[in-house]
């Protein structure tokens, strides 16, 4: 399903499986490459060479809000603009497209995990937990509860605790992608339909 002159950048595995797993339960979809880079500081280096590959088509830009949208937007701006797109102010909250010119491809944006509010490939993941799922408040309940003084993660990654939390409920613990596969994970909900059309109208 592999097309190199299509290519979406992510920051690591858990990206790659989510979005592998996705665009097989919502044909038709175009064919396109998930290029995993590790890290986002990997994917924001990487957007200017692979934007100028000879031959691309579409280059995909899938990256997490974190702390500050802004500030995440304004970075991949930062790379966009050295090669002359034109970006809007702000991410466009179905997914930011911007058209290819004759010495550019088609270039497309996706903050996780909305592109509206910070946060990351969790935030979109619990958000295809079913609402009459009885393990997720638990699950949200046991993170909860645990006391401060003991917990060795931040506050920022509350929701990620709780989303493995959950996974970890899951008749084989399993990652993400998996989860989706064995359709414990609902993909037909707004927010994960919309990054479908995203990734159908950008690899067109």
């Amino acid at each position: 399903m592999d097309n190199n002159d299509r290519i979406l950048l992510v920051e690591g595995q858990d990206d790659k499986h989510v979005v592998r797993h996705l665009r097989n339960f919502h044909p038709p979809m175009p064919k396109f490459c998930i290029l995993d880079k590790d890290n986002v500081e990997k994917v924001l280096d990487s957007i200017v060479p692979e934007i100028r590959v000879s031959g691309r088509q579409a280059v995909g830009i899938l990256v997490d809000a974190n702390e500050s949208l802004a500030d995440r937007w304004k970075a991949v701006v930062y790379r966009l603009e050295q090669v002359g797109l034109e970006v809007p102010h702000h991410p466009e909250p179905a997914g930011t497209i911007i058209d290819g010119t004759t010495r550019t491809p088609r270039v497309g944006i996706w903050l996780m995990p909305d592109n509206a509010s910070p946060g990351e490939l969790e935030n979109f993941v619990s958000k295809m937990i079913p609402n009459d799922d009885p393990v997720w408040p638990r699950s949200q309940s046991y993170i909860d509860g645990i006391p401060e003084s003991d917990r060795k993660f931040t506050e920022k990654k509350v929701p990620r605790a709780k989303v493995h939390a959950w996974l970890a409920t899951r008749e084989e613990p399993r990652k993400m992608g998996v989860a989706i596969r064995a359709q414990d994970l609902q993909v037909d909900g707004t927010l994960s339909t919309a990054f479908a059309n995203w990734l159908r109208q950008l690899f067109a």
